[in-house]
């Protein structure tokens, strides 16, 4: 590599890095990013559905049936100020994630699906990254049913919290974790991040 190119790669290093700062000094919010097979998507044997208002075939047209307990979950993170996010390794579009979630009344901040995923890795020259890196979008806490993602986010540097498909009080898992990274925000960056809430965990 000859002097040129290195200066052009450090060049663009310093200014990934400096629109990297810059989006965490803007960003007050908590952003909390969820799986969706397993996760949110869960099979009838392994987690009852939400119900909803619409009919049967509306959602075997438009989506799929939601974990029960995902509505109240979403709605109390909102309130809370949290930031919502959808991460998975899947291929489904951006569109069909927030419209499958708007059957639910639930709207998401940001979608990251396996190519946006995979442009991100490319753009940091990672050919074999992680399955997931929530760090690359600023999600301070991603949520999986995945012990292989719990690792990877100790061996790159991300939170994670597991929940597995059939746990009944997965909602009181993911805000404990929330509130646990929130309050480790709030001591960190007191100027952007308040304590948090503890009705969050009621």
């Amino acid at each position: 590599m000859n002097r040129a190119s290195r200066l052009d790669q450090w060049r663009s290093s310093g200014r990934r890095a400096c629109q990297g700062v810059t989006r965490l000094l803007s960003r007050p919010q908590v952003r909390i990013s969820f799986d969706i097979d397993d996760t949110l998507a869960c099979l009838p044997d392994h987690s009852p559905a939400e119900l909803s208002n619409l009919p049967t075939w509306v959602h075997r047209w438009l989506g799929e049936p939601l974990r029960r307990g995902t509505r109240a979950l979403m709605r109390d993170l909102r309130r809370q100020g949290y930031s919502i996010w959808i991460y998975t390794s899947s291929g489904r579009s951006p569109a069909y994630i927030r419209r499958w979630l708007l059957l639910y009344g639930i709207r998401v901040d940001g979608v990251v699906n396996s190519d946006r995923h995979q442009q991100v890795l490319a753009a940091r020259g990672l050919e074999k990254g992680p399955s997931k890196l929530p760090s690359a979008f600023d999600i301070d806490l991603h949520v999986d049913d995945s012990e292989g993602v719990g690792i990877e986010g100790d061996d790159h540097g991300f939170r994670v919290v597991v929940v597995c498909p059939k746990d009944g009080d997965w909602t009181r898992k993911v805000k404990t974790a929330a509130a646990a990274v929130q309050a480790q925000l709030a001591w960190q960056q007191p100027s952007r991040h308040r304590a948090p809430a503890s009705a969050l965990l009621s």
